[in-house]
């Protein structure tokens, strides 16, 4: 794969994304599920940014809805849940959920291995930006071999 390969890369970010990551090269449009994805490969790759109260708030309120995106999400190729925390940051209860952290994890855990998806922690927003965008790089570019 060739440099200009890489930057024929467009990646689609939701248009219902609330903080969206800005990329050099994007579109912003409707996706079925996820926050993000490659022009093209909408049905084969997805990933959803949450950071930490969004991550917490989806796995207790939230989680019919969101097992029904997992559940839209299975026949993709690669799926991902990218959490602007660290690990250890994520298990520190936030102010406003009762939900304790050690449910949380076990929550995420389960959803990896029923759903196939995986869960990556970026550490921090601008972090969790350059692993969405290297991710997204590495699937177009096994696409395109």
């Amino acid at each position: 794969m060739t440099k200009k390969a890489i930057n024929d890369l467009t990646i689609i970010v939701d248009s219902r994304e609330q903080k969206p990551y800005k990329f050099k090269n994007s579109l912003v449009k409707k996706l079925d599920a996820g926050d993000y994805s490659i022009l093209g490969l909408e049905n084969q790759i997805a990933i959803e940014r949450k950071n930490k109260s969004d991550a917490y708030g989806t796995i207790g309120n939230g989680r019919d809805r969101f097992i029904r995106e997992l559940i839209r999400l299975e026949s993709y190729k690669y799926k991902a849940i990218i959490i602007e925390a660290s690990l250890s940051n994520f298990l520190i209860q936030p102010k406003f959920s009762k939900m304790n952290p050690k449910s949380a994890i076990n929550s995420l855990i389960s959803w990896s291995i029923k759903y196939n998806i995986h869960v990556l922690f970026g550490d921090n927003r601008r972090l969790s930006r350059i692993l969405c965008l290297r991710i997204l790089e590495k699937f177009y570019k096994e696409e395109n071999k």
